[in-house]
């Protein structure tokens, strides 16, 4: 009996060690889920509510705002649970860096394409009947009466792919850089509770100055789950087909971007930073502590 009773004192704390890191796997990815339906649903709310009233209520501005502000507000909710990951280019460029292990990305990405997939279609019931009267019930791609934009990113009519393909891996490359320096504690830091604020206000910076070619998508999630929507919604496969096939722009030029943007600051910033001083934290996943969920 004291054998046994040492046996199971022995493996009961791995058993229950092995669930709770299973619960805490379940409810990071249900989080970042939440966290990408939100900002799919505020965001892209924005975008509908300007163009299906014609510009009556909304505009660029309202867009590049409330699309910071649903960015901000999500991760105000669920960053301190999930480290704020909806932007697979985002957690990817924390896997090459060592601030997220690899395991979880296919989880996260998944978790965000579905979260978007998700948001993209409360989006289309909530609007359903404006969407008809929109376009007298023909869901279109391109067009006067286009709306799938409403939705994904779609190329100007001047855009080359080349061109399209250099404005993502740019607008990503600063999105990440930046992110990187908001979060650095060694650099000029934000205020501990307003880096929610400080991204979303980066967000709008990117959006009004790097928004005109294509739309700033920056995130493949954002851009593939709800495109994938609009495939099946009504709008057909022309959403693949449109801007001399562009659909896959936005999700390889960002995950290029992103790290490119995250090894820049490193190279040219973070290295570089003097020692520091004696009882200063200097744990790197402390540093990133809501875009970093190890």
């Amino acid at each position: 009996p004291g054998r046994e009773r040492s046996l199971q004192a022995n493996i009961l704390p791995g058993h229950r060690q092995q669930k709770l890191q299973t619960n805490q796997h379940l409810t990071d990815t249900l989080t970042v889920f939440h966290f990408s339906f939100k900002i799919q649903t505020l965001g892209c709310g924005c975008v509908g509510q300007a163009v299906l009233s014609r510009g009556a209520h909304g505009g660029p501005m309202t867009v590049s705002v409330g699309f910071a502000m649903a960015v901000t507000i999500a991760v105000y909710v669920s960053g301190g649970v999930s480290g704020g990951h909806i932007n697979p280019a985002v957690s990817l460029a924390m896997c090459v860096t060592g601030r997220l292990k690899w395991t979880k990305l296919p989880i996260y990405i998944l978790a965000q394409l579905l979260g978007a997939f998700t948001g993209a279609a409360a989006v289309f019931g909530i609007y359903y009947d404006a969407f008809m009267e929109y376009s007298n019930g023909t869901l279109e791609v391109i067009g006067p009466n286009a709306t799938a934009h409403i939705f994904a990113t779609y190329p100007a009519p001047y855009l080359s792919l080349i061109n399209g393909f250099a404005d993502q891996v740019m607008s990503t490359a600063v999105l990440l850089l930046a992110i990187f320096a908001i979060f650095d504690t060694r650099n000029k830091s934000v205020p501990k509770g307003l880096e929610p604020i400080a991204v979303g206000l980066l967000i709008i910076v990117l959006t009004c100055s790097l928004g005109m070619n294509s739309g700033c998508a920056m995130n493949p999630a954002r851009d593939l789950g709800p495109r994938l929507f609009t495939a099946i919604a009504g709008w057909g496969m022309e959403v693949f087909t449109a801007g001399n096939n562009w659909w896959w722009v936005p999700i390889v030029a960002p995950m290029l971007g992103g790290v490119l943007g995250a090894v820049i600051y490193i190279v040219f910033i973070e290295i570089h930073h003097s020692d520091t001083e004696p009882g200063e934290e200097n744990d790197i996943y402390d540093k990133y502590e809501l875009t970093n969920m190890e």
